[in-house]
């Protein structure tokens, strides 16, 4: 008996052994499997149709099991369920989808949903851009994610033409940020940021020790003073017994601490003197009691009274027989500095260096000062300082000499020195002893910087290596934007620089504050011809890179103070180049003044002996032409300068060969007389051509 199609074991459909699957004439549902997919038969007729594909998928997986292996059976197995669920549905249109058709299908929804994803990544992001104060586009560009590109054409549209490297200033720059949809924040000056970390205040304040400045007059006795007060002997050491660096000293007097800086006196030292009076707390100004007031020492008043510091007038040599205090106290009237037994405000000491005399005294007036000033500051903020002097060392590196000025400095301490930064390798204080920290108002060398310093700049300690870089890096940077545009050669300025000779100077200094000096000093020798031109200023001994530059501009080699390294020496000596080396800084600034001086156009004088006209010309062997000439006025000497002059216009200058008076060879011929004339190497006469006997006096010019 035939079973009905309902009555079929749908997993017998595929079975393994497939001659045993029970077959049905015609069921009232059946599915063919047509690819991935079983599909029903359009009408039960189809039911050969539908035997012939079971037929068909039955070999198909017979020959997948044959030649995959474990892949065709699993395929097989699944393909039998997915018929035998379509057969459990009461549903006939049910369409299930294969294995296959489901990857697909998935394949096809991750891709939609990775394009969903990236669109998403693709929208704009809303960023934050720091803006400086001045910033080229490619960089405003580079902190925006945006292109250089989009920028130039957005300030185009606005009529504004730029390049990729042109700078703009933070308002446009911020007007650039907020247009691309991003939030821009004003960076703080790097300037403004080193302002805040000094002026942090506390309530922790101790007393400091004054910091006292020693000014006056060149030879009037400032650094004598501290020799007696530190018991050193340091004018043994000055050349030309003058003062040529800012020193600092601190002294112990009756367990109070006092600072002293000793600044030079000569008048090409000015900048040292501001610099002194600026981080000064009460400045000594010494007067010689024989010599009297002097330019430099107006000037030290001048400084001291721009800094707003009190003034303690110290009048020195008193013990000589010609000192004369009271003459000096009636000099300073003038420039408003009055004595207190005047009824002034001013406190003067009458002392001696010598003798001792009235030092005590001297000391007193200004830790009296001091006491008045009432110095505080906390010991254990971070430490603030001035650079007083800057040098590079060959066996240490760049050093730089400061007096702290608040806070306690380190070993170990990061900090930032103008341009430079470092950290505190080494402290050593002014008796050359290494130390682990410095107090406030106390003068030390400190080794680590990256570089030489300049003196005046200040000096301030910092968190970390990281926060000392930066401001660094952002400090050299705002300087580079403030530098001047090129300014490019003109045919007018072309012309104007040709009317001058220029000498080329190269200086190497000690210390920086001289080198600062020197072409301070330099620059004011002014002449309308000759003019000095410094093409490098610098501190260290003279290297081979020096000489290699002296000798491709021709520039004079100048060493204040250092020697040349081996190398040098060897490339001077080749390339014939003459290094100057100077001590004393007026002995420099002569030699500058004399080279200038033989870069002048001497003065030449003439003087006019006589004058001849050429009657008739004649030719003689062995001699050549001679011009038969009248002597007009004066005389005609041999071996004299004369000019050949034609119809008003000098045609020839040189000598008189040899005068000729009647066949006879003469020195000289007087006015009214006849003579014959040769000028050396010229035989080009004509009659009528007038010849002029001159005497040339030549004076070399100075400056």
């Amino acid at each position: 008996m035939k079973k009905k199609a309902q009555d079929l074991d749908p997993n017998l459909l595929f079975s393994k052994n497939t001659h045993q699957r029970n077959t049905f004439d015609k069921p009232k549902t059946s599915f063919v499997p047509r690819g991935n997919v079983i599909a029903k038969p359009s009408s039960v007729n189809d039911f050969e149709k539908r035997k012939l594909a079971e037929q068909r998928a039955t070999k198909r997986l017979k020959g997948e099991n044959t030649q995959k292996g474990k892949t065709g059976l699993k395929k097989r197995r699944e393909l039998k369920l997915t018929v035998s669920r379509a057969l459990s549905e009461e549903d006939i249109g049910f369409k299930a989808r294969s294995l296959a058709s489901l990857k697909r299908a998935r394949k096809k929804e991750n891709k939609e949903l990775n394009k969903n994803e990236k669109l998403e990544d693709l929208k704009p992001i809303k960023r934050e851009v720091n803006i400086p104060e001045v910033i080229t586009i490619r960089e405003l560009a580079n902190r925006m994610a945006e292109q250089s590109s989009s920028l130039i054409k957005h300030l185009l549209s606005m009529g504004v033409t730029a390049t990729i490297n042109h700078n703009i200033n933070s308002d446009i720059a911020e007007y650039l940020v907020q247009e691309f949809g991003h939030n821009p924040i004003k960076e703080e000056k790097v300037e403004e940021k080193i302002k805040k970390i000094k002026e942090v205040k506390s309530q922790n304040l101790n007393s400091r020790p004054p910091i006292v400045t020693v000014m006056g007059h060149v030879d009037h006795g400032k650094t004598s003073v501290l020799d007696v007060l530190r018991k050193t002997n340091v004018v043994s050491g000055e050349f030309g017994g003058i003062t040529q660096h800012l020193g600092a000293y601190q002294i112990i007097y009756n367990s109070n601490k006092i600072t002293f800086i000793d600044t030079p006196g000569h008048a090409a030292f000015t900048e040292m003197r501001a610099r002194g009076s600026k981080l000064t707390d009460v400045v000594i100004l010494v007067v010689a009691a024989d010599d009297g007031v002097k330019p430099q020492t107006i000037e030290s008043i001048k400084h001291a009274k721009a800094a707003k510091v009190p003034i303690v007038v110290a009048i020195n040599k008193c013990d000589l027989p010609e000192a004369d205090p009271q003459k000096i106290k009636n000099q300073l009237l003038e420039h408003e500095l009055i004595a207190e037994e005047l009824s002034g405000d001013t406190l003067m000491v009458e002392i001696s260096a010598k003798t001792n005399k009235n030092l005590d005294k001297l000391i007193e007036s200004v830790l009296l000062q001091a006491e008045l000033l009432d110095l505080k500051t906390d010991y254990d903020l971070k430490s603030n300082g001035i650079v007083m002097e800057s040098k590079i060392d060959v066996g240490r590196g760049p050093i730089v000499n400061i007096i702290v000025t608040s806070g306690t400095l380190k070993k170990g301490d990061y900090f930032v020195s103008g341009l430079k930064w470092g950290k505190v390798r080494a402290l050593i204080n002014d008796r050359g002893q290494s130390v682990d920290e410095a107090n406030p108002s106390t003068p030390v060398e400190v080794l680590g910087i990256n570089g030489a310093a300049k003196a005046g700049d200040d000096f301030v300690v910092l968190e970390n290596e990281k926060e000392a870089k930066s401001l660094c890096e952002a400090r050299i940077q705002e300087s580079l934007d403030g530098k001047n545009p090129l300014t490019f050669v003109t045919q007018d300025s072309a012309f104007k620089d040709k009317t001058s000779e220029e000498l080329n100077i190269i200086i190497k200094s000690d210390v920086h504050g001289s080198s600062e000096a020197i072409k301070n000093a330099i620059s004011l020798i002014k002449h309308d011809e000759v003019k000095p031109k410094i093409i490098l200023s610098d501190i260290g001994m003279i290297t081979e890179t020096d000489i290699s530059l002296a000798k491709a501009s021709n520039a004079v080699v100048i060493a204040f103070n250092v020697k040349p390294s081996k190398e040098a020496k060897k490339a001077a000596e080749r390339d014939k180049i003459e290094i100057n080396s100077y001590n004393i800084i007026y002995e420099l600034l002569d030699y500058i003044k004399n080279r200038l001086s033989g870069l002048l156009t001497p003065d030449v004088k003439e003087k006019i002996i006589g004058s001849a006209e050429i009657l008739q010309i004649f030719k003689v062997s062995k001699v050549g032409k001679v011009a038969g000439s009248k002597v007009i006025e004066g005389e005609i000497l041999q071996d004299s300068n004369a000019r050949i002059i034609r119809d008003g216009t000098i045609v020839f200058n040189g000598k008189i060969g040899s005068i000729f008076r009647e066949k006879n060879q003469a020195k000289q011929v007087s006015a009214g007389l006849e003579c014959g004339i040769t000028i050396k190497n010229f035989n080009d006469f004509q009659q009528k051509d007038i010849i002029e006997v001159y005497n040339s006096t030549v004076t070399e010019r100075t400056i």
